[in-house]
């Protein structure tokens, strides 16, 4: 392909992606990630699932419900593979890992900030923070402006045990991104932080709202970016 046949298809794919935006602002990353994410590629092999009996399930999923249901299975991986790391650690679990790395960043948040941060019910979040309490990688006090909630912080036992899992981490990170090239991953990275993005303002704002109701205010946040 010519010089001139390649900028005009990428000439066509800026405009197709600027009406996407509907002249809101955004970035060459953002172009860049669409342009990834648009271009035609060959499948990758890929693991049956499904057995050969009523083939109308296996026609029913979609390609968002296929999405969806693979990145619950990358999770899986990634937990078996971070459970390697922790093996010799008071980290027992990714939660208590991603609470300490936040709270690294902050000389302290309330309980509630950080549950919010990690999106995290707050049930399962309290219980979290029960555990890194008991192996005193973090400690509690009295919110100084606000009598009915506590801060929390990271202790130096708290920094120590993070600072030995985190080239272990790194490791995971590399494990986990497994067979992808660089631009793989770059793109990857893009749209996981885009759809991060997007859900965290549901789930802040209307995580009660039904299943239903959730598609129909996913739909019209796609039609704002």
């Amino acid at each position: 392909m010519r010089k001139k046949e390649v900028l005009t298809q990428l000439i066509e794919h800026l405009f197709e992606f600027d009406k996407q935006y509907q002249g809101e602002n955004y970035s060459i990353t953002d172009f860049l990630g669409y342009l990834n994410a648009s271009q035609e590629i060959s499948q990758p092999a890929a693991r049956e699932i499904a057995g050969g009996e009523e083939d109308w399930v296996r026609n029913s999923q979609d390609q968002n419900t296929e999405i969806a249901r693979m990145l619950v299975f990358i999770y899986r991986y990634a937990v078996v593979y971070f459970k390697k790391a922790i093996k010799e650690s008071k980290v027992n679990t990714l939660d208590e890992f991603s609470f300490l790395i936040v709270l690294m960043t902050y000389p302290f948040l309330t309980k509630t900030e950080l549950i919010n941060k990690l999106i995290m019910e707050k049930t399962s979040g309290v219980e979290v923070i029960k555990r890194l309490l008991k192996h005193e990688l973090i400690h509690e006090f009295d919110n100084p402006n606000d009598k009915r909630s506590m801060m929390v912080a990271i202790t130096s036992e708290g920094k120590r045990e993070l600072t030995e899992l985190l080239p272990k981490m790194g490791l995971v990170g590399s494990v986990v991104v497994g067979n992808l090239t660089q631009t793989e991953v770059n793109s990857l990275s893009f749209l996981l932080h885009k759809l991060d993005y997007h859900h965290h303002e549901i789930f802040m704002n209307n995580r009660g709202l039904s299943l239903e109701e959730l598609n129909q205010k996913s739909e019209a946040l796609k039609k704002s970016v």
